[in-house]
């Protein structure tokens, strides 16, 4: 969700436009041409999408194993494990969520795709567990990270954002930018220090910040999350 203040309108009056982050560029192109003063953007899912059982987020709660952002578009969780082998399932466990038991997982998964087709989020979790009886939640989590990942390109979203960054912000702009998995703080982690290297940032953050303890408390949600910033050059 992109949020602007609209020209010529008050300090309070906002723009909110519902849209991919890769789509930033081309909004502040119609609404913004100078550029942005402050970029926030929260890479997290909504804590809405994840807790209702509809949309395929979950696995505490059995739900049709969908995990699409926006279910009219693209194919579903599902659809993908349907169609894919198991090389490209294990790369991209390994990729989207640096999943140890990549290969195994993905032996387990198709396994039981090609006895009965995986559709819903139970299933999938059961088939995860089966096949790493010792110690399967994380691993849960994962599988579902890489999958939610793919099923959206959330890090061909992420790369276009970051590649355009730099010229969506005004001389001496702010981004900072709140990730929540180590692949896309990696992805930020680069592009800052790349764009640190070519000159378009003058000042970048060096080290992480991380919840404290009190928001910890409120909100467990956000033990993994990771703020970095820059400002532009």
């Amino acid at each position: 969700e992109a949020r602007l203040r609209a020209p010529g309108l008050p300090d309070a009056a906002l723009l909110v436009r519902r849209m991919n982050f890769a789509g930033l560029a081309g909004l502040l192109a119609t609404e913004a041409p100078g550029g942005a003063d402050v970029i926030l953007a929260d890479l997290g899912v909504s804590s809405m999408q994840i807790d209702n059982p509809e949309r395929g987020f979950t696995f505490k709660s059995d739900g049709p194993l969908d995990l699409r952002m926006n279910p009219e578009r693209g194919q579903s969780a599902a659809a993908l494990l349907a169609g894919i082998s198991a090389a490209k399932l294990e790369t991209l466990l390994a990729e989207n969520a640096d999943e140890p038991h990549a290969a195994l997982l993905a032996a387990s998964i198709l396994g039981a795709q090609s006895r009965a087709p995986i559709t819903t989020t139970a299933v999938l979790a059961s088939v995860i567990r089966k096949a790493l009886p010792a110690d399967a939640e994380l691993s849960v989590r994962r599988v579902f990270q890489a999958l939610r990942i793919a099923v959206n390109d959330e890090f061909g979203a992420l790369d276009t954002f970051l590649r355009n960054l730099p010229h969506c912000l005004k001389p001496g702009g702010r981004v900072a930018v709140l990730t929540f998995h180590s692949g896309e703080d990696r992805r930020v982690k680069h592009a800052f220090k790349t764009g640190a290297r070519d000159g378009l940032y003058a000042e970048i953050a060096h080290d992480i910040q991380r919840p404290g303890a009190e928001e910890l408390r409120a909100n467990p949600r956000s033990a993994s999350a990771k703020l970095r910033w820059a400002r532009r050059a």
